[in-house]
């Protein structure tokens, strides 16, 4: 368990540094769109969406319907159906409410990250939540601090960080690159992303691009053996590890 919880806190420190500055301009931009203080934190303790919550407060300040701004919302995150099911499969060792909890904190490098982790040694609470309580805690205080000051906020260009985010899961998906069909699948998925970019736009080519890439998989997978299932997802097991 202590092992998990300190590969947990290690693998999350890079996205971090990345995060600090996009969690402080959501609060400060959040701010400047007429939203108070426990209105913003409140969002983000509730919704805990970056992209989307930027989509929201961008389309409060045109003044659109309110239908609009919910299905923009759920637009955005549409991809982490894909993320739930996919990531599902993995959470032997996890108990109901545990999963319930797990699927509300799972964002995108959570997701990246586990998938990886489930691959090499298993995916157990203890690292999933200690990733989580990371991640969670440090977009929340970003979000004070730039709700607090948000004037003294320049954007995250200026210094480069808006390039770690897509660094750092460049790194992660290069991470896959021994699974299998992984070059057919990673091809498959960037060009209907691509295509949907340039013909729909976006958030929608994100979710297509996932779904392409899913089905190409699961086309291609082959039946797992049935005892070795078992034995990697059996709750017993798992709980011992925990």
């Amino acid at each position: 368990m202590v092992s998990d919880i300190k590969d947990g806190i290690k693998d999350v420190l890079p996205i971090l540094i990345a995060i600090v500055p996009f969690a402080a301009v959501f609060g400060a931009v959040a701010i400047d769109s007429g939203l108070s203080f426990g209105e913003v934190m409140l969002t983000s303790l509730s919704i805990y969406a970056a992209a989307s919550q930027y989509v929201m407060i961008d389309l409060m300040g045109q003044n659109v319907p309110v239908w609009s701004i919910v299905l923009a919302v759920f637009a955005v995150n549409f991809r982490h159906v894909l993320y739930s099911a996919s990531i599902g499969r993995t959470m032997g060792a996890f108990s109901f409410w545990q999963k319930a909890l797990a699927f509300f904190l799972l964002v995108d490098p959570q997701f990246a990250s586990s998938e990886n982790r489930a691959t090499k040694t298993g995916l157990r609470p203890a690292y999933y939540f200690s990733y989580a309580a990371m991640i969670y805690g440090t977009w929340m205080a970003s979000n004070a601090i730039g709700a607090l000051f948000g004037a003294l906020i320049e954007s995250p260009a200026t210094y480069g960080l808006d390039f770690i985010l897509p660094l750092y899961f460049t790194g992660l998906v290069a991470g896959f690159h021994k699974r299998p069909n992984f070059i057919l699948i990673l091809i498959t998925s960037a060009g209907v992303s691509l295509a949907a970019y340039l013909t729909i736009g976006s958030p929608w080519h994100i979710t297509l691009g996932g779904i392409a890439g899913l089905i190409i998989a699961a086309a291609l997978s082959k039946p797992k053996d049935t005892n070795t299932a078992k034995a990697i997802n059996t709750p017993e097991e798992s709980t011992a590890n925990v």
